[in-house]
């Protein structure tokens, strides 16, 4: 137990250490001086923190006050009451070493090359298992092996099934995404080949000099945050609300937004250095064990990798997903077809549906992302809705934060297979 706590929380439980560790091993497979296995060991780790610290700038400074505004008009969403799976920690963690172990072996005797290397992720979909293993009434040893079974199909579907999306963004082969934005994008991406012109994509906006400036899309970012917050602050106030109560702001509203807007910029500058020197680290690295260990093997990264590639379509793809999932959430709230209180996943709408506009700028262009993002977020709704069946007394309240993407749906389909087994 000690061991397997050390390897659980130490090594995948640190994405930092879990990486550096993966550039290490690579770059002694390529025999590489020693200047050169210390440098980039430790860089792929700094370039680690860097991404984590711009998501954590962007998730927790910038947006979550708009999360939080969403739950105070919608008050009844928060009635959920859920379980702790803290309890479920040994378990989780077993599925996690077990799973990825299955993924290294599949990829060195498949044609299915992806090694899952979103740390985080390697932690949270044996997390979601468990909790829909749970709610369908499973416990010990097939609580664990159906977690693990689910977790191992993830890790080798879904990179595997998006590759050839994220090649047309990037342009070559060197990685795929490991991340629960898989179905999202694969609907922007399939639906941008249909509907869209890849020829005229998001990054080539053609704007007038006076408004060059929204090249940058820092900038344009903290804008549209800016913009969103002051809406958000009139349909509290038409709610009977104060915006000021409600966000806990001390000093003016003014200076609130202003520094919430551009937190947003600060974090995507820092989270775009942190994802190229990631790339730049990582990438080359993971060639030894490409070459020496899993032939032909790419890594599946997290999806702030792809936004260097079209940040335009980033920023597009979450205002057209907020705007669609909350048109979708105001037209299906009186029907009762879902069994929770459904409000936008902003984090969802940013970094799932961000991704999968990316995607469909990829495929389509400029109608790839818009469509691709505004169906992506209607789905994202209905998911989250739905999922809500196979998370009962377990995670909902957490998946209306962080699902309505890959966690929704292989949670449900989980959940629906395990209630066959219980």
């Amino acid at each position: 137990m000690v061991v397997l706590d050390f390897i659980i929380n130490e090594i995948f439980g640190q994405g930092a250490i879990f990486l550096a560790l993966i550039a290490l091993v690579g770059l002694l497979l390529q025999r590489k001086s020693f200047t050169e296995i210390v440098r980039g060991t430790l860089m792929t780790a700094i370039g680690f923190f860097v991404l984590m610290q711009g998501v954590g700038i962007i998730a927790g400074e910038s947006i979550s006050g708009i999360a939080g505004a969403f739950s105070a008009v919608m008050p009844d969403a928060g009635e959920i009451v859920d379980i702790d799976m803290g309890q479920y920690g040994t378990q989780i963690g077993i599925v996690m070493v077990i799973a990825f172990a299955i993924n290294l072996i599949f990829a060195r005797l498949t044609r299915w090359k992806s090694v899952f290397l979103t740390g985080h992720m390697l932690y949270w979909f044996p997390f979601i298992f468990i909790a829909a293993g749970i709610s369908a009434g499973l416990s010990g040893v097939t609580l664990v092996v159906m977690a693990t079974i689910f977790t191992a199909l993830y890790m080798i579907v879904s990179p595997n099934i998006i590759r050839p999306l994220v090649r047309e963004v990037t342009g070559d082969d060197s990685f795929t995404l490991g991340h629960p934005t898989t179905v999202l994008s694969l609907i922007a991406g399939y639906l941008g080949k249909v509907v869209g012109n890849k020829e005229k994509s998001t990054e080539d906006l053609k704007l007038s000099k006076s408004f060059g400036f929204l090249r940058e899309v820092s900038i344009t970012g903290s804008i549209v945050i800016a913009l969103t917050y002051i809406v958000m602050m009139f349909v509290m106030m038409a709610n009977g609300l104060v915006p000021a109560e409600v966000w806990g702001v001390e000093g003016s509203m003014f200076t609130f937004i202003f520094i919430r807007a551009i937190m947003f910029g600060v974090g995507v500058t820092v989270m775009l250095l942190g994802v190229r020197m990631l790339i730049s680290e990582i990438v080359p690295a993971f060639q030894g064990i490409a070459q020496k260990l899993i032939p032909g093997a790419i890594p599946a990264l997290d999806c702030p990798m792809l936004f260097p590639y079209a940040p335009n379509a980033l920023i597009i793809g979450f205002i057209v997903g907020m705007i669609a999932s909350t048109i979708t959430i105001l037209l299906t709230a009186g029907m009762g077809i879902f069994p929770i209180i459904v409000i936008p996943l902003v984090f969802t709408c940013f970094f799932e549906i961000g991704t999968a506009a990316i995607i469909g700028n990829g495929t389509g262009g400029m109608r790839g992302c818009i469509i691709g993002a505004a169906v992506a977020g209607v789905v994202m709704v209905f998911l989250v809705g739905f999922g809500a069946f196979f998370f009962e007394g377990t995670i909902n309240g957490w998946m209306l934060v962080f699902g309505g993407n890959d966690f929704s749906l292989w949670g449900s389909i989980m959940g629906l297979v395990s209630r066959i087994f219980a």
